[in-house]
């Protein structure tokens, strides 16, 4: 529990009380649990905002929501990625770039295409909205893992993230991962569409980061957490009813 709370106080604003032991590892591997609290708080208040407004008027709140609730720390790295990796910069101009607490124009677009996207898709979701509203915020969640694991943190020690990358992840530590996929299940072939997108999603950011950095920031990760939840949104709204 104090891994997940310690998780919950890191990636978002929810008031858990006094600060939990700051354990790298215990974060990490709470991050798909973390998602999955974050998803029924906003399953409880989709619910609430359902019964007195239309899906689409639901959908604005879900998001404003999402990102009160994650004190919009994610949509910042959102626009930092947008602002430092459009075009060809070369890396330590766009890792400066994204360091600067000021946001461009691309940046300014990325968040404002991302809320967009999240608002609409989440005024059309009708199939066991529920579960899927729990479900896609871990998953977006989860995807921060795999971007730990399988790239080097790019700011090398003088980043405040590195502590994060000191001990490299095991095959154990995405076990938490399983809680999701295994959920998605019940909601028939979407459920299997959403593991598909997460995996092309999350595979083809990490490419992205590799191939534009050769490695991972903070400001990346949480722009990793927006773009899937946006795209997963979308996903679970595939043959929705007009």
């Amino acid at each position: 529990m104090n891994a997940l709370i310690a998780s919950l106080q890191f990636i978002s604003a929810i008031p858990l009380g006094r600060p939990r032991p700051f354990d790298p590892r215990g974060i990490i591997v709470s991050f798909p649990l973390a998602g999955l609290v974050i998803g029924v708080v906003l399953a409880i208040c989709d619910w609430i905002f359902t019964a007195l407004w239309t899906p689409a008027v639901a959908g604005v709140l879900d998001t404003v929501l999402l990102a009160a609730i994650t004190g919009a720390l994610h949509l910042d790295g959102l626009a930092d990625m947008a602002d430092g990796l459009y075009g060809r910069r070369e890396r330590e101009k766009a890792l400066a770039i994204m360091k600067d607490s000021r946001v461009g124009a691309m940046g300014l677009v990325a968040v404002v295409c991302v809320l967009l996207t999240k608002s609409t898709a989440l005024g059309h979701v009708d199939h066991a909205r529920f579960l899927a509203l729990v479900l896609i915020p871990a998953y977006a969640r989860s995807a921060m893992i795999f971007g730990i694991r399988f790239l080097p943190y790019a700011r090398g020690k003088e980043g405040t993230g590195s502590p994060f990358f000191e001990t490299p992840l095991a095959s154990r530590d995405f076990l938490f991962v399983a809680v999701p996929v295994l959920l998605s299940l019940f909601l028939g072939w979407r459920g299997l569409l959403l593991n598909l997108v997460f995996a092309l999603g999350t595979a083809g950011l990490i490419i992205l980061y590799q191939r534009k950095l050769g490695g991972i920031t903070g400001d990346l990760l949480g722009a990793m957490t927006e773009v899937l939840e946006a795209v997963l949104f979308l996903a679970v709204c595939v043959g929705a009813t007009p």
